[in-house]
């Protein structure tokens, strides 16, 4: 209470609006300008890389390879600074004018002002330069999976905030910052989402305590889409406002969902629930539906997720007769295509209500998989289900952790797969483990890069390996 009373000190600015805080022990200067310099190359989060005067790396946001810019340090570190562009002094040629018009400031589609091929080719050098970290080498012909780059997000969370103006925000968080950005619309959102932005800013500015609202999910599907409020602190007055708004969403299969409470909310649908459902339409196969709870993991492209299922069947070639292991298998993206290939199919999942709904959506297609739940980080647990199931085939998806333990066990065990697809949304972490399982025996056959997430610098990596062990050896 020493400081009451008494007029603050004026907080130091880092200099560019929005950014957060330097972390604790970590200067955080007023702009210094810095020599001119020369971006070389990108960092794997696309931010320009160059080197200051004094030979100091430094990064530099939104700056390509080849481009002279002019700069302002506005945080330093030990081994590096990074840095915003004061005045470009060239342009590279995969330079383009970003199409959306809240970029620089939303922090959600950080290279638009690149290529499409640019971004694209920056995401497989990614790929390469990490697996080169681990001493292995990925063949030439790495292949790309994408689709158009507008419209094409099915899942978004939007923060709501109450500014010192007393002005309600709906939107997405500045990049490196929790500062939120006020949009009216977004570039990337399937339309059916898209749509729901001017409404959904109506009613939250009507609220009596917008406070109190957290973050609002929308999720999209072939089936219907929904919107969870997360609600902080109940207020009944603004839950009938929630629930008229509900209504009038239900015409337009749009479910509304309270999810109430601060330590164990509890989740109240407004309305019918919503009947979420994807659909995977996949050569030679009869269209499979997998239906999907609210907060279940859904790949946010649903097009490309229909190419990544696809190419990995093509790489396989499920058949009767063959035992397939699908290690994450969530609610069945890859393990319902084999078993309708006639594979038979053990799912391992973590989540209890993701191994019911894996189970629920093979008995909705006709098809028999095994679900069961296993958690896989437990020691022993992976190669226990390697003795058990002695499958031909094992389909890994892990989450960004990746599957360590798995490929420890793979690496070790006497009896094993023959075939590995590996399907990662973390490069560093799957390099990682295709390390362990090369140096067990196995090699690397196909790689394919998916851009799930275009105008980010994330992407998906789907890898191919075969055990060049003889039969039996340990």
């Amino acid at each position: 209470m020493a400081m009451l009373g008494k007029k603050r000190p004026p907080r130091r600015k880092s200099g560019v609006s929005g950014l957060a805080r330097a972390p604790h022990g970590e200067k955080a200067p007023a702009d210094t300008d810095a020599p001119t310099v020369t971006v070389e190359r990108l960092a794997h989060d696309g931010r320009g890389v160059a080197r200051s005067a004094a030979g100091k790396t430094l990064f530099v946001e939104r700056a390509l390879p080849g481009e002279e810019v002019e700069v302002a340090v506005h945080r330093t570190r030990k081994r590096f600074d990074e840095a915003h562009v004061r005045q470009r002094l060239s342009d590279s040629p995969k330079r383009v004018t970003p199409p959306c018009a809240y970029f620089g400031r939303c922090g959600g589609c950080d290279l638009q002002h690149m290529t499409l091929n640019a971004q694209r080719e920056h995401k497989i050098a990614v790929v390469r330069e990490l697996f080169a970290r681990q001493g292995l080498e990925l063949p030439d012909d790495i292949a790309m999976l994408a689709t158009p780059a507008e419209d094409y997000r099915r899942r978004a969370r939007l923060g709501v905030n109450v500014d010192g103006q007393g002005r309600v925000l709906v939107g997405f968080r500045a990049a490196g910052s929790q500062r939120l950005v006020d949009i009216e619309r977004c570039y990337v959102l399937v339309p059916e989402l898209a749509a729901l932005l001017a409404p959904l800013r109506e009613v939250i500015g009507t609220l009596e305590a917008p406070r109190q609202v957290g973050h609002v999910e929308l999720v999209a599907t072939a089936g219907g889409s929904a919107i969870t409020v997360r609600q902080l602190k109940p207020h009944a007055r603004d839950a009938e406002r929630w629930r008229a708004f509900a209504h009038r969403l239900a015409e337009h299969r749009v479910a509304l969902g309270l999810l109430e409470g601060r330590d164990t909310p509890r989740l109240e649908w407004l309305s019918e629930p919503p009947a979420l459902a994807d659909t995977l339409a996949l050569p030679g196969l009869a269209p499979l539906t997998l239906g999907a709870a609210s907060g279940d993991f859904l790949q946010a492209n649903a097009a490309v997720n229909a190419q990544m299922v696809a190419r990995v069947m093509a790489w396989l070639k499920p058949a009767p007769g063959e035992r397939y292991l699908d290690l994450f298998a969530g609610i069945g993206n890859f393990s319902l295509p084999a078993a309708a290939a006639g594979a038979s199919v053990t799912a391992v999942e973590g989540h209890p209500a993701m191994v019911e709904r894996l189970a629920a959506n093979a008995r909705r297609n006709g098809l028999e998989v095994r679900a069961t739940r296993v958690d896989l980080n437990a020691p022993g647990s992976a190669a226990a289900l390697l003795d058990e199931t002695a499958a031909d085939t094992l389909i890994l998806d892990p989450p960004r952790a990746g599957a360590e333990a798995a490929c420890r066990a793979l690496a070790d065990a006497a009896r094993r797969p023959g075939r590995l697809a590996y399907v990662s949304c973390d490069p560093a972490t799957l390099a990682r483990d295709v390390a362990l399982l090369t140096a067990g025996g196995y090699r690397i056959g196909q790689v394919a890069v998916a851009d799930m997430f275009v105008h980010t610098a994330h992407m998906e990596t789907l890898m191919l390996l075969e055990d060049t062990r003889e039969p039996g050896a340990s």
